[in-house]
């Protein structure tokens, strides 16, 4: 009894969580080839136009071939313009709450009457260009440890990812927490998101939208941005790095790391295996569901669009890319938090993410939170959540440094 009470109330708050921003937008479906113009996107525009096949048989054999070869696709040049620019903190809210945009204006006073300092943040120019100046600069705010006297260690660093439509503050307490366990960290911006956000929007929506092709172009442009910032942390010395992802950033990471062995560390602060039943059975995307309910899609049809997006395609490089690379060298360690009163992240689809890390034996730990997606930010869960990541870093980096110490 208590806990179907438990259950119902739980459900209620994270609807209302959902459904408080008014300026979701639905936007008609577009298929976007000629954001995957260099993969194919233009040769499937035109044998759509010239009736060959239809749209979306195209777009689902863009992703077949994006499965089939994804180091064509999520490979890419390292940027030649690293730089660490200081700038004033900025909000970068994406709804219009009064007291979001209050706190917003707050933090531009103060740092208008000189009450804030200039923090430091890694930009570079993404090695993967859209057609949006504003998102293609690299914003990530350098969280540098300070150096420890003891016996020499390898240098350790995160690579921070939060979730869809976070503001420009989001996780940068959790920066901070590992900073004291002498790890630095990069607060990545994902594309189209805070200084990334192109003028014309509210939200992020270019990251996630019915228009396929530039959804599935911003997930290979933030899985690129992840691995040039391994670049530059291992122009500076890091040796063991390790990625934080969250919901949106969880996908990210995931296939970040399936396509790139230096991700020794992972964790999956909510976890989904296919990017399109995410869209389609989760209440923050409702509005881009309606697109493609009002084009007659399915949700198999959605799922097979976006297959080259999503972590189950890639399950295996993931378990590949976590094996040990060299005599000695730890196995890939990876944590996954779920939530039973998931609405965005069904929870079933988050099961299933346990069952193939099991199924291929890939070292996990798996982490239930007491709680839904948003309501994760909320008291208490927060806590809980950031215990379960903040401990979970914490001995994942001690174990990595074990063989050397």
């Amino acid at each position: 009894m208590v806990s179907k009470l438990y259950g119902k109330w739980m459900v209620a708050w994270e609807t209302a969580l959902t459904t408080r921003d008014s300026n979701r937008v639905e936007r008609p479906l577009e298929w976007g080839f000629d954001h995957l113009a260099d993969f194919g996107g233009i040769q499937a525009a035109s044998a759509v136009e010239r009736g060959e096949r239809s749209a979306l048989d195209a777009m689902i054999a863009l992703n077949d071939r994006i499965v089939a070869h994804p180091h064509r696709f999520f490979d890419y040049t390292t940027p030649n313009d690293f730089r660490i620019e200081h700038h004033f903190p900025e909000l970068y809210p994406t709804n219009v709450r009064p007291e979001t945009l209050q706190q917003e204006r707050e933090w531009k006073r103060q740092a208008e009457v000189g009450e804030l300092r200039k923090v430091p943040f890694l930009r570079f120019t993404s090695a993967l260009q859209t057609p949006y100046p504003e998102n293609d600069t690299v914003n990530a705010r350098w969280y540098e440890a300070a150096a420890k006297p003891s016996a020499p260690a390898p240098r350790q660093a995160m690579i921070v990812m939060p979730q869809w439509n976070a503001d420009a503050f989001s996780h940068n307490a959790l920066c901070e927490i590992f900073n004291r366990f002498g790890i630095s960290c990069l607060r990545l911006s994902k594309p189209y998101h805070d200084v990334r956000r192109p003028a014309e929007l509210e939200r992020s929506d270019y990251a996630v939208s019915a228009n396929v092709g530039r959804t599935i172009a911003a997930c290979r442009q933030a899985v690129i941005d992840i691995r040039s910032s391994m670049d530059w942390l291992q122009s500076q010395g890091y040796t063991q790095i390790g990625v934080l992802g969250t919901s949106l950033g969880s996908a990210y990471a995931f296939i970040a790391a399936a396509m790139d062995p230096r991700l020794r560390v992972c964790a999956f602060n909510h976890a989904s295996t296919q990017f399109g039943d995410v869209v389609w059975t989760g209440q923050s995307t409702r509005h881009v569901k309606a697109a493609f309910e009002h084009a007659s899609l399915t949700q198999d049809q959605v799922r097979a669009m976006f297959a080259g997006v999503s972590p189950m395609s890639f399950m295996q490089q993931f378990a590949s890319t976590g094996e040990s690379r060299f005599p000695g060298d730890p196995r890939r360690k990876s944590l996954v938090v779920y939530a039973p009163y998931d609405l965005t992240f069904v929870l079933k689809y988050s099961l299933e993410v346990l069952h193939n890390f099991r199924s291929l034996g890939i070292d996990f730990v798996g982490k239930k939170l007491p709680c839904g997606h948003y309501t994760t930010g909320e008291s208490p869960y927060k806590f809980i959540d950031g215990w379960y990541l903040g401990s979970f870093i914490y001995n994942a980096f001690k174990h990595l440094r074990s063989p050397l110490t």
